[in-house]
């Protein structure tokens, strides 16, 4: 008994220290990662009378041509004030749309994407309307298809049993018993 259990902490120990090694290991990373503060972006009006480029590398910066200057997107409107700079000369994100453009553009998008979903949906509708009425077109031909089939096998008993009159094969009451003649 005294050997299984030391067998079982025997193997307790190294899978212990593994487990303790990795949380050190775990803990010296986090220390490092959180020892060197990332720099602390650069404030857009520090960036003006630069380009554009440089303004925009700060996605919070909004780059005005005639004035040079970068500024603060005024993130309390949805679209920059006229006073702070036209929409025709404001650049945000990249410098080679302004942002007018950039808002029709992405309203267009919007709509085309709108449009292609409802077509899609009425697309949808109008196939399974369809195939309702393919289904129900088959229903009808399937059940005529069995009507005419029903019509012939009547048809053909009754030749079979004119014929079995006509020679005498018939039998008055199918469920009599067969006479020895």
């Amino acid at each position: 008994m005294q050997s299984v259990v030391f067998t079982m902490s025997g193997v307790c120990r190294p899978s212990a220290i593994a487990v303790a090694l990795i949380l050190c290991g775990f803990t010296l990373t986090t220390e490092a990662q959180t020892s060197t503060p990332s720099p602390a972006p650069t404030p857009c009006a520090l960036r003006s009378n630069t380009s554009c480029a440089e303004c925009l590398q700060n996605v919070t910066c909004l780059w005005c041509i005639p004035t040079q200057q970068c500024i603060d997107y005024p993130v309390r409107n949805i679209l920059p004030p006229s006073s702070v700079c036209p929409l025709t000369d404001a650049r945000w994100g990249v410098c080679w749309v302004n942002f007018q453009i950039l808002i029709i553009s992405m309203s267009v998008l919007a709509g085309i994407i709108i449009i292609a979903i409802l077509v899609c949906c009425f697309c949808c509708c109008k196939c399974e309307r369809i195939g309702k009425r393919e289904d129900a077109k088959v229903e009808r031909q399937t059940r005529a298809r069995k009507a005419r089939q029903k019509a012939k096998r009547t048809e053909m008993q009754l030749r079979h049993d004119e014929i079995r009159q006509k020679y005498g094969l018939a039998k008055d009451n199918p469920y009599s018993r067969m006479n020895d003649h």
